[in-house]
């Protein structure tokens, strides 16, 4: 992120940047001036003109490095460890899960780039301009659990940096709010604080995970110690019973951004930018930070006697105050960058789309920290097994079946082609019925329903570990089935704006 301009929003005179169609200019300017009266906008969700579209491969690539190298994948990593994996099972766990959630990510990313909308805007295409509050606020709750357990790690830092500094100090709930109001600060300050946060941040991180996995080696004995823990599966159908949930759970753990992806896409110079950038960015990233959680959670088998997969208690155990010092500084850091970045931008999005008129995106953001509180994050951090069955697999039931009905309608519906000034209108295209589009959303719930089915009917208990993929199939397969009989055209090309 390096230009000033990356999160503006367009001014309502020049949101459509240029058309696809002849369509005169008094015209396209009358359409400019009605969406702009309309509630349903507001600068931060009216599209981002072409001409202030500046991000290239490097952006999106340096942006996936940044939100990659965070605790949360070192834990996601970790926690396989933990669960009984050894480490080239944890890796190629790791590594398949980012290819496949790569996939709908750049999937829905094309609108993003196409038209310079963000995610809360896009989803009024296929679920109305005022059902697309259903998605919208299901993956804004996700994001805002997703603050409240990167806060409670910055807190946790907090508290053993202070530890490490004065004796007898042990107040998490402490500095879990102080590190909350810093998050609240910099959320208040405005959303270019992250072009900062990413520049000093990601580098801080690598490095720390870079010297914890020197110090593994050292303890350790060497890289072959460290990695030779073997697996605890003795049959192969011990081993699937955990790998589906550790997939869908890496799967999950990028399946928010993969929908809110537009918030990022709109301001790419083109669609090869941000397609080979994220690509490069996305896969390689996890991949590797998640090797340093896996092979330091390793060695600490070694040196302890028990796996620790908690990157901070991993830490307090140095032994020396500096050292615990300066790598809980980078931690906080980092984590106060990934919090911004991965967990304020989409939720502040959607919430705006609640009450566009009403509700901006610094409101949006403050939003968010409050329901983080109340999402208690402490609950999903308890164990590994509650981080990824309980969390991660948990809301990937939700997420799964909105990416389906959204690709289906975009790619197989729509054939891509959206006209941008209907979505900011009432009586438009995207109305349906008194703004939500049923089909849509009986599709949604029916994915959400098969999902989560696992959880009180003993016979489809099996579902669940798959929650993502079914929540996904389900939804995807039955809204094309609704759909032909809808009777709501589609724009052409010649109505379209972008």
């Amino acid at each position: 992120m390096t230009n000033s301009s990356n999160f503006h929003s367009a001014d309502s005179s020049v949101a459509g940047g240029r058309s696809t169609g002849s369509i005169a200019p008094s015209a396209d300017i009358t359409a400019r001036q009605s969406a702009a009266s309309s509630w349903l906008w507001n600068k931060d969700l009216a599209p981002i003109p072409r001409a202030q579209r500046t991000w290239g491969t490097y952006n999106y690539a340096a942006l996936w490095i940044a939100m990659s190298v965070n605790i949360p994948t070192y834990m996601l990593a970790s926690a396989m460890i933990a669960g009984g994996m050894n480490w080239k099972q944890a890796i190629f766990t790791v590594f398949l899960g980012n290819v496949i959630v790569l996939i709908p990510m750049l999937l829905n990313a094309h609108a993003g780039a196409e038209y310079g909308i963000p995610f809360p805007v896009f989803a009024r295409s296929s679920f109305g301009v005022l059902g697309a509050n259903v998605p919208a606020v299901l993956r804004a709750l996700v994001a805002c659990g997703w603050f409240g357990i990167q806060t409670w790690i910055g807190g946790e830092a907090i508290n053993t940096l202070l530890f490490a500094i004065v004796p007898g100090w042990n107040h998490p709930w402490l500095c879990f709010l102080g590190f909350w109001l810093l998050n609240l600060a910099v959320i208040l300050r405005g959303i270019e604080t992250i072009r900062f946060l990413q520049g000093v941040t990601a580098p801080a991180l690598l490095i720390l995970g870079i010297a914890m996995l020197g110090w593994a080696f050292t303890k350790a004995g060497g890289l072959g110690p460290m990695l030779s823990a073997p697996s605890q599966f003795h049959s192969f159908s011990e081993f699937f019973a955990f790998f589906i949930p550790s997939l869908t759970g890496v799967v999950a753990f990028w399946a928010t951004v993969a929908l809110n992806i537009p918030d990022f896409t709109r301001y790419a110079k083109g669609q090869r930018e941000q397609m080979v950038g994220q690509a490069l960015g996305l896969p390689t990233a996890m991949t590797f930070y998640s090797f340093i959680g896996i092979a330091v959670t390793s060695a600490t088998v070694i040196v302890f006697g028990h796996a620790i997969w908690d990157p901070v208690a991993v830490l307090s155990h140095l032994g020396n105050p500096i050292a615990v010092v300066i790598a809980m500084l980078a931690l906080l850091l980092a984590t106060l960058n990934v919090n911004v970045a991965a967990n304020v931008v989409s939720p502040a999005n959607d919430f705006s789309n609640l009450y566009p008129r009403k509700i901006s995106f610094k409101v949006g953001g403050v939003i968010t920290c409050f329901i983080g509180l109340l999402m208690q994050p402490w609950r999903w951090l308890s164990s590994h097994g509650s981080y990824v069955m309980g969390w991660l697999v948990g809301y990937s039931s939700f997420l799964g079946p909105i990416a389906g009905v959204m690709i289906a309608d975009y790619y197989l519906v729509r054939k891509r082609i959206i006209a941008t000034d209907a979505l900011f209108e009432h009586g438009g295209i995207y109305e349906y019925t008194r703004g939500f589009n049923w089909r849509a959303i009986g599709a949604l719930g029916a994915g959400i329903a098969v999902a989560l089915s696992g959880l009180e009917v003993p016979a489809l208990h099996g579902l669940y570990p798959y929650a993502w993929f079914v929540g996904f199939a389900v939804s995807f397969f039955l809204y094309m089935l609704l759909m032909p009989r809808a009777g709501n055209s589609s724009p052409s090309r010649a109505t379209a704006r972008v």
